[in-house]
């Protein structure tokens, strides 16, 4: 009994520029490493240069992480911009952002409690019978 379920292959995008049109920015060299998405800026080496196309192709490739393999996902995104990446940079390039975006939520959660609590402060001292002025 052949149980193959046979070949099938990650949507194709038809057009990546009729997506929300994202404005994306240099980022500051860290590394020797250039990013996916990313080249050296060629006035000035101690920036990267944005790539819209390779950017927008890893946005899409992150909604298909949830049906695919990290594989088959770094396979389509390596064909689909001509740039290789591979399964584990793929992984560690995804977790890292999903870090940043966590700890981004966190300090602005911590932002507003602080701001409620000096705000809460202001009030108790002025409310205060013969606060000082």
């Amino acid at each position: 009994m052949d149980r193959s379920l046979g070949k099938w292959k990650l949507p194709q995008p038809t057009d990546l520029k009729d997506e929300e049109q994202k404005e994306w920015i240099q980022i500051p060299r860290i590394a020797r490493i250039i990013p996916f998405g990313y080249k050296v800026n060629e006035t000035d080496k101690e920036l990267l240069d944005p790539i819209p196309y390779e950017l927008e192709a890893l946005e899409l490739a992150r909604k298909y992480i949830k049906q695919y393999s990290l594989r088959q996902v770094a396979n389509w995104l390596t064909t689909k911009t001509g740039r290789d990446i591979s399964h584990i940079g793929l992984r560690k390039r995804l977790l890292h952002e999903r870090q940043r975006k966590n700890k981004v939520r966190t300090l602005k959660r911590w932002s507003e409690y602080a701001e409620k609590a000096i705000q809460k402060a202001k009030a108790i001292e002025e409310s205060r019978v013969g606060a000082k002025a």
